[in-house]
């Protein structure tokens, strides 16, 4: 029975000297439990989900130095054309900083309904 005791508490004291048999059987105890408890615990380390941005912002390259904003239709509320510019420069400038609009474009699927807008800007 004291021999038992003493291994358990050299183990627990990891007093061992390194090559040994206790030693490697206490390195592999310890690898066993970070390599296989994830498959028996439930450690709730699960990644964040990415959502994309709220008001879905796309910025794409223009092809002269320039950004195009893509902005998905449900992003904008205003139905008035004489609106728009200002409610789209609302979404924008949060993103790129004080600009103005320079032409949109509006993008309908094939059943003609509006899907996003195209907005060039001109950053000041």
């Amino acid at each position: 029975m004291r021999s038992i005791a003493r291994t358990l508490r050299d183990f627990i004291l990891w007093s061992y000297d390194r090559g040994s048999v206790q030693y490697d059987v206490m390195v592999t105890l310890i690898l066993l439990f970070v390599l296989l408890s994830p498959y028996w615990i439930n450690f709730k380390d699960k990644p964040v989900d990415h959502t994309p941005h709220q008001t879905g912002v796309m910025v794409l390259p223009d092809g002269q130095g320039g950004l195009i904003y893509e902005i998905h239709a449900s992003a904008v509320s205003s139905k008035n054309d004489e609106k728009l510019p200002a409610e789209l420069l609302q979404i924008i400038e949060p993103i790129s900083g004080e600009t103005t609009i320079t032409r949109i474009e509006k993008d309908h699927d094939k059943s003609g309904r509006l899907v996003d807008y195209r907005v060039w800007v001109e950053k000041h």
